[in-house]
């Protein structure tokens, strides 16, 4: 029998025995259950049941008043939750979790309601993007970090981020993965248990100051998604990891290009450092030292000269450099107090803004759109502007609701990565590089645009029609360049206008952006756009 059917099964023998703190709907609509006295009259219905349950309520929808499965279509379904959501905000109250699964009559589901209003995340919040060659430790780094827990040499942390079984089997992430902890007066607030969604959530709702990580991919195949994570978000920091055993590569050389070329401060973690001698820690310490001088920027180790020097000096210009691992715990209490005391330094400017990173559909909810807010913020009944599509139009939608690492919140500011459920819009129609906009917005699809590049590797020239992929905020698209000299040759700085083979998307004067072809790389801000319509 499933979980959720056996927590069905549990409410129901509940409700019979004494109704106490189960409730029993069938749906819940606007214009029926909201409507004169109804809504007053079902939200002390809710406060009493919460009683019953010291502070806690259960709501079974999709069921006849004794308790027969009955099962409601998707969209009565969406729309009972909505109504649900109101009145346990009237009743001072949240939904924290929704249990559903499908029967013949339609939907049925199991709703818990927990006293207290819907966390605001208002404090501070640092997102980190992650980045270094395959097996050089990033995410068992990070899954230690965020659990306290030792890896077992056997990258058993790095599960808790890994998503998809494919995996997890052979080791390598294929995709973004996320995770959080955070801080309080007393220390590091942990994930307790990181398969459980409610303890994530948790660590938000504790936390005093949160730390965010876009852990990216090492493998090489997938630098594209590399560069997505640590372009398409709103990161305050890169942390680049070294294996100790392995030392500096030449996919760290392109990760720390693509860190570098976006100006965002950085960290370098030498990891694996019970895997070899000292001797050979300091040779790649030196290695990575060589490294950052190469490219300008200033190594400052932290063993050597402290935590207050990191943190006093860390910039576009100084990289500090913490030696770890996972298995011993070395380093990752240097790396606490970095994340604990280092300041924000993503700005929040103007007015909501998101692009939109993946896209999924959650049954009795609807369509989700994921990624990091840009700028501004956005609460629950925001009525938004998406796109543009195809042919360059913005679709209106409504915010259902808002969840923050399976944390259900009012409302989310810049620098927040969330899941925004949308009302007015099905989820195959949502793309990555589409963004989310307030609905009195004016927006312009851009299919072309001028900018200022720096080719920093290229075999030959850069003439015109040449066309790599841009990599512009959450947008992965083929474009063409037409130089304005006719021509770019490695290392030079020049003007071109872009153009986007397919489709327009939302382009602003002073993004930056990443292209690349094969070997070839290089990097722009946009200097001036032309609107597509």
């Amino acid at each position: 029998m499933s979980r959720d059917r056996a927590l069905l099964d549990r409410a129901l023998e509940r409700g019979e025995q004494d109704g106490g703190s189960v409730e029993f709907k069938e749906r819940l609509l606007r214009d029926v259950h909201l409507e004169g006295g109804r809504r007053e009259s079902l939200a002390a219905q809710l406060r009493h049941r919460m009683l019953s349950g010291d502070g806690e309520a259960t709501y079974v929808v999709g069921v006849t008043d004794d308790g027969g499965l009955a099962g409601i279509d998707p969209d009565t379904f969406s729309e009972t939750m909505d109504v649900l959501s109101l009145l346990a905000e009237e009743a001072d109250a949240h939904i924290d979790d929704v249990q559903t699964w499908g029967l013949e009559g339609g939907l049925v589901g199991v709703a818990r309601i927990c006293d207290g209003a819907i966390l605001e995340t208002d404090d501070e919040h640092l997102v980190v993007g992650t980045a270094g060659h395959v097996d050089h430790g990033k995410s068992t780094l990070v899954g230690s970090l965020v659990t306290g827990t030792a890896d077992d040499g056997d990258g058993a942390t790095r599960a808790y981020l890994d998503v998809q079984p494919h995996e997890i089997e052979r080791g390598l992430s294929a995709d973004l993965s996320y995770a959080v902890y955070g801080f309080d007066d007393d220390g590091p607030v942990r994930v307790r248990n990181p398969n459980r969604k409610s303890d994530r959530a948790q660590v938000v709702e504790e936390a005093d100051r949160l730390v965010s990580f876009v852990d990216t991919v090492g493998h090489e195949p997938w630098l594209r998604t590399t560069i997505r994570g640590l372009v398409g978000q709103k990161l305050d920091y890169g942390l680049l990891v070294v294996a100790a055993d392995d030392g500096p590569t030449r996919t760290t050389r392109e990760h720390l290009g693509v860190l570098l070329a976006t100006d965002l401060p950085t960290i370098v973690a030498i990891t694996k450092a019970d895997a070899v001698s000292e001797r050979r820690v300091q040779e790649v310490e030196r290695e990575v030292e060589r490294l950052l001088r190469d490219v300008d920027k200033s190594p400052l180790r932290v063993a050597r000269h402290g935590v207050d020097a990191a943190v006093e000096e860390i910039s576009e210009r100084v990289v500090p450099i913490v030696t770890t691992s996972a298995i011993t715990m070395e380093g990752l209490g240097t790396l606490d107090e970095l994340f604990d005391r280092l300041p924000k330094t993503s700005q929040d400017a103007g007015e909501f803004r998101m692009y939109v990173d993946r896209s999924y559909s959650v049954t009795g909810v609807g369509a989700v759109a994921s990624g990091t807010v840009m700028a501004g913020e956005v609460e629950a009944g925001d009525e938004l502007l998406i796109g543009p599509m195809a042919d360059g139009r913005f679709q209106e939608v409504e915010v259902r609701s808002i969840e923050m690492h399976y944390h259900r919140v009012d409302k989310a500011q810049a620098g927040r990565i969330v899941g925004i459920a949308l009302k007015g819009i099905k989820e195959s129609a949502i793309e990555r590089g589409m963004v989310l906009l307030p609905r009195d917005a004016d927006p312009d699809p851009v299919r072309e645009f001028e900018a200022e590049v720096m080719v920093l590797n290229h075999p030959t020239r850069i003439g015109d029609g040449y066309e790599p992929v841009v990599h512009l905020e959450t947008i992965g698209e083929a474009a063409a360049f037409y130089p304005e000299d006719g021509r770019l040759l490695p290392g030079d700085t020049g003007e071109t206008t872009v153009r986007f083979k397919f489709r327009p998307y939302l382009v602003e004067e002073g993004q930056k952006f990443v292209f690349r072809e094969g070997r070839s790389k290089g990097v722009g801000t946009v200097t001036d756009v032309h609107p597509a319509r």
